[in-house]
This record gives structure tokens, sequence and C-alpha cells, in this order.
């Protein structure tokens, strides 16, 4: 009767096993949208659809994971706390990287762990490498504020790719107690390959052992501003796949960071948050495609760190109405557009309110001739009175005038200049993403992925 058992036993270990393995991905990506919640996600969506392009792929995932973001002390997070629990699995205070609440022990991240399991490790974002969200999967600082610490961890970590904005201007913070030299020739000594523009970076080598490819010292220019000299969020995912594919039978670690979405959510700037989602968007599709030449060996997770700005689809003023494809007509930020009105001020002497109204068109697709009343992007008496005050006023900003009137013509309310307690939305497709289903914490992401690691 024992050996009757013992066969089925051992077969069903055998295949739980052989299950165990099944379900392990050999490449894993997770991309967080810092300052990216449902109402992102549903707004850009929609205006994606409208201007042509369709749905986004982050919507598209099978499983689908409504995701509470608090910190150890705030029930709205930051940055840093939620950086720290998606890629540690434990809560800690705001402000704090890689550490404990009570700062008596470095956390471990995902990334270590993948990392130290033979996978090679990249990690990109949109804004500076060494902002709270990247630094959260190699970083272990009591201040989010330790910039060029947290940089010198960077380069300990000995990850593979590392790519984005710069040091945030603190490469060579001579002041910092702990200053062992300037950053990127500390990062040339510990062997990384640097990138300082889009040619170089699109220059790498396959076989590049490890790379720092870091656009200026700032984050990357605004999706909406349109930079051609600046590499997309797309194109250093694609290069980083590239770079850590090349002859590896381990697989790898990706972690890719949207973090322009929270600047512009934090600017209540509409269309300038959707097209970060957008350039959000496009950087997963690289994944997507990878995953279908890597079928049964690919994961794919999106999520959001906390939501930014309180966004809304809906406004007073438009009714039921929600005109999204309008937000198409803006063409740069508010700050840049600014700048165009300086330069434009500064070339003419007599620089008028008229000659303010063509930049306005030009930028924003305002109408202010009378022949255009009934047109959605006509400019009434009362809007036109809130332009030219901002244009008079020494220190004012006509293009954030500009831009909330154009954003309360398409239906978009902000509630908040800063981060809100939504919980955010977690999707994934691919091996292993049936654990990221139902309802769960920001450590959760963690905690799973360490398991399929």
């Amino acid at each position: 009767m024992k050996k009757i058992c013992l066969i089925p036993l051992f077969l069903l270990g055998f295949c739980l096993l052989a299950l165990a393995e099944a379900a392990s991905p050999k490449y894993v990506f997770l991309f967080i949208g810092d300052g990216m919640s449902v109402p992102q996600r549903s707004i850009a969506e929609e205006f994606s659809k409208q201007i042509g392009r369709g749905p986004l792929v982050i919507n598209s995932f099978p499983m689908q994971a409504l995701t509470r973001t608090s910190s150890a002390d705030a029930l709205i997070t930051d940055s840093a706390a939620a950086a720290t629990a998606i890629a540690c699995g434990e809560k800690t205070k705001n402000g704090q990287l890689g550490v404990s609440a009570d700062l008596s022990q470095k956390l471990y991240s995902c990334a270590v762990k993948a990392h130290e399991d033979g996978k090679k490790v990249g990690i990109i974002t949109s804004v500076t490498i060494n902002h709270a969200t990247p630094a959260g999967f190699y970083a272990h600082q009591p201040s989010r504020g330790l910039l060029y610490r947290i940089g010198l961890d960077l380069i300990d970590s000995g990850f593979e790719f590392f790519g984005g904005g710069g040091f945030s201007g603190q490469h060579d913070k001579t002041d910092d107690e702990m200053y062992k030299g300037n950053l990127y020739d500390l990062a040339q000594q510990a062997g990384y390959t640097l990138a300082r523009s889009r040619d170089a970076l699109n220059a790498l080598a396959p076989d590049t052992p490890k790379t720092l490819a870091l656009y200026g010292e700032g984050a990357l220019p605004y999706a909406i501003d349109d930079n051609p000299n600046a590499p997309t969020l797309a194109e250093f995912t694609r290069k980083c796949v590239e770079i850590l594919s090349h002859e590896n039978p381990q697989g790898f670690f990706m972690m890719v960071e949207g973090g322009a979405i929270d600047y512009r959510g934090h600017a209540n700037d509409a269309a300038g948050n959707l097209r970060e989602v957008l350039a959000f968007d496009d950087a997963v599709k690289v994944a997507v495609e990878f995953a279908a030449q890597h079928p049964g060996q690919t994961l794919i997770v999106t999520t959001g760190d906390h939501e930014t700005g309180g966004m809304t689809m809906g406004f007073a003023n438009a009714g039921y109405g929600l005109n999204l494809l309008l937000l198409a007509q803006q063409k740069c930020t508010p700050e840049t557009f600014d700048g165009k009105l300086a330069k434009a001020k500064a070339s003419k002497a007599d620089f008028s309110l008229a000659d303010a109204e063509a930049l306005l068109h030009e930028n924003f697709g305002f109408l202010f001739n009378e022949e255009s009343k009934g047109n959605k992007m006509y400019i009434n008496a009362e809007e036109r009175r809130e332009l030219e005050k901002a244009f008079q006023e020494e220190k004012g900003s006509l293009g954030t005038v500009a831009k909330r009137i154009l954003q309360n013509k398409a239906g978009i309310g902000w509630s908040s200049g800063n981060h809100t307690a939504l919980p955010v939305l977690t999707t994934a497709t691919g091996c292993g993403a049936e654990r990221f289903s139902g309802f769960l914490e920001n450590t959760d992401i963690s905690h799973r992925m360490k398991e399929l690691l």
C-alpha cells in the first residue's frame, strides 16, 4: 500500500516542480508610471483613440489589480516610499529610500534579487537617474535628497544598464561628506560605458557590458515639446532590451519609469500629462514586441506609484461634455510657451497683445475673431480678459492661463497640485501574470516579483 502511494506523490512533486519552473519568467519588465492612476490611464486612452492612435497597450493586459499606495507614515505616499515598497516589499516613511521605516536596516529589492540570481538588470527613467523611483531599486539612503550618495549607490549596484536623465547636476558634489570623485569618472572606472546623446545611445554595441546612458543633467525633454535631439523612453527601452538580451542565457529584469507623468500632474497640465502617458505606453509596446518573440518566457507588469493632481474627467463649465480632442491643439508645455513669448517680446520692441494672440493660436489653437463664435476654441470675453491680464502682468504666466482655459474647454478638472491617496491600477501579461490580479498592496508587487524570480 505504501509503495502504491509513493509513486503518485513522486509524480505530483515532479509535476509541481515542472509547473513552478514553467511559471518562472526568464525576462521581466516592470513599468511604473509616476503619478499615474486610473484617471490618467482612462483619459489618455480616450485621447489616444480620438487622435487616431488607438487604445493603450497598458490597458489591454488580461490581469488587473487595484493597488493601494500608502506609505509607512502617511496615507498619501511620496515617490521614495512608494518605490521602496514596490521594489523591496516593505513600507517605509516618505522621503526614505531602500531602508526600513526606523532606518535600522537596508532593504532588499527585486532588482538586486534578480541580479544575484544571474539576471542582467536595466533601470530606465524619463527623469533624472538618481530620482526617487529609479533609486528605490538600487539605493539605500535615509533621504531622497542625498542625490550624490544615491549616485554612488547606483555605481556600486553593478547593474548592467542605466538610462534616462543625468545626476541632477549633483555628479561632482565636492562638499558631500561621502565625496569620492565625479560620478561620471567613478562610473567609467567601474566599467561603465557613457552615452550622453541620442546618437551615442543608438551607437552602443549589443555586447556593451555596462552602460550609463544619460541625456543632460535634468529630466528628458517633455514629450509634448517634441525635442528631436533627445532620446525617447521607448528608444532607451529598445536599446536596453538589445543589450540585456545579447548572448544572455539567464535573462533580465528591467524597470522603466515614466517619471514625467508626475511632473505634468503637479503642473495640472492635462495635454502634457497625456502625452507623457502615451510616451510611456510606447515604451511598453517595445516590451510587448519582445514578448511576442519570446512567448512563455516574458512577464510584463505595469503600475503607478501614486496618483498626482487629482485628475478628473469632467469640469463644471463643460457640462456633461468631454472634448479631449481639443487638447491636441496644445503644442508645448506652458513653460516652453512662456519661453517662446519672452523670445518674441525681446525680438520686437512694440510686441502687442495681438502678437501674443497669434502666438496663442499657434501653440494652443485659440480663435479670437468674431467669425469663430460657436467654435469650441473661440475665446470669449471673460477668457480674453484673463489672457490679457496675464499678458500685462510683469511676472504673469500667459502659458499657465492658456493651459487652464484649454483644459476647461476640454472638460478636464484637477483637485490638487500634489499627490493624492487614490489607488493605482496594476496590469500584467505573460508568464506569471496571474499573480497580479485582484486587490494588492504596493508591497505585494515586490513579493510576487521575488517569488517569480
